[in-house]
């Protein structure tokens, strides 16, 4: 089977955008299709300055959140990157495949350390290096596919890059991936700018819808939405965003069309009403599943934990072979005389 590997931050709430962007193809396509590694991917959470015990909540939040949403462990592997020791050992060998010139090239790294400096703060050296663990978290499993959004198609670039620059100087080793995009994912945006990405990072509360919100507040909050001038319900996203991001939303929610589903409604006002309500239909099986979890956290626990160990089975054989082939000699075992006493 095609083997697919995608990962979530905890830096934030998950929100309607990595539901209806992301998650909902996971559950309803990725994990049926293939074999799918689904991961919690913590230790990015570290890069940039972080409360730590948020840190562990929002951990626990999005993999509970996840399999809310519909994640089945018997279909797929849902764990927490940090309980799987191979990320961080094929990390080190990669940054020793990538150059200092291909790290700053990042975007990401570019964008978020401007940020950090206007902040006052520092600038963290794994914000420079943590594209070279994206590349171990894909590689370690012999990834096929990665699907990601268009603001992580630089990284896959470059974890491809490198798969290919490590198998030519030291032996075929790693899987080249490819990034993959489902034509279907809903691009949503921030109900505040809909120019911007609905990020669960972000600090505009009111622009961004997330999945435990209540009702009355996703209601406020898709009301309060941001329109464009005009009277004219129009799907056009770049000379009507906001009323063209509503009907994203609201044909994502009911299976639609948005340039359809613009030819419906001859008022904002009643657009925004179905779509607040198309929102709270999708999100009320996913909060009532999260509140059944969050009363049963042996179970998430379990599933975290049988998902590390087959995560690990599944990566070892191939950081080994990747420790092998760049130099470094094996662990010496013990003899089996001495392990027998």
């Amino acid at each position: 089977m095609t083997r697919v590997f995608s990962g979530i931050k905890p830096t934030g709430h998950l929100t309607l955008g990595n539901y209806l962007g992301a998650v909902r193809r996971w559950v309803e396509v990725d994990q049926h299709r293939s074999d799918a590694l689904f991961c919690i991917v913590d230790l990015h959470a570290l890069t940039v300055d972080h409360d730590p015990a948020r840190v562990r909540r929002l951990s626990r939040q999005a993999a509970t959140l996840l399999l809310a949403s519909g994640l089945d462990p018997e279909l797929c592997t849902v764990f927490l990157q940090s309980h799987v020791d191979e990320h961080t050992r094929l990390s080190y060998l990669l940054e020793c495949v990538a150059t200092d010139g291909e790290m700053r090239r990042m975007i990401q790294y570019k964008e978020k350390s401007v940020r950090e400096r206007e902040r006052g703060g520092s600038v963290r050296l794994s914000l420079l290096t943590y594209p070279a663990l994206m590349a171990a978290d894909i590689l370690a499993y012999g990834t096929d596919e990665v699907p990601v959004g268009d603001d992580q198609t630089q990284h896959v670039e470059l974890t491809r890059d490198l798969a290919v620059r490590f198998n030519q100087r030291y032996g075929h080793t790693f899987v080249v991936p490819k990034t993959t995009r489902s034509a279907a994912a809903a691009r949503v945006m921030n109900l505040q700018d809909p120019t911007a990405k609905m990020g669960k990072s972000d600090d505009s509360g009111p622009g961004i819808v997330y999945l435990l919100d209540e009702p009355d507040t996703v209601r406020r909050k898709v009301m309060r939405a941001v329109t464009d001038s005009g009277r004219e319900v129009e799907y056009d996203r770049e000379a009507r965003p906001g009323v063209a991001n509503l009907l994203a939303i609201l044909a994502a929610c009911t299976g639609g069309n948005p340039e359809a589903l613009a030819g419906v409604y001859e008022s904002y006002g009643a657009l925004k009403k179905d779509t607040a309500e198309a929102v709270v239909e999708v999100l009320r099986p996913v909060q009532a599943r999260h509140r059944e979890l969050c009363a049963e956290p042996a179970y998430v626990e379990g599933v975290l934990r049988d998902g590390a160990e087959k995560a690990r089975a599944m990566a070892r054989p191939t950081v080994d072979t990747a420790y092998r082939a760049i130099g470094l000699l094996p662990p010496v075992s013990e003899p089996a005389s001495r392990a027998a006493l």
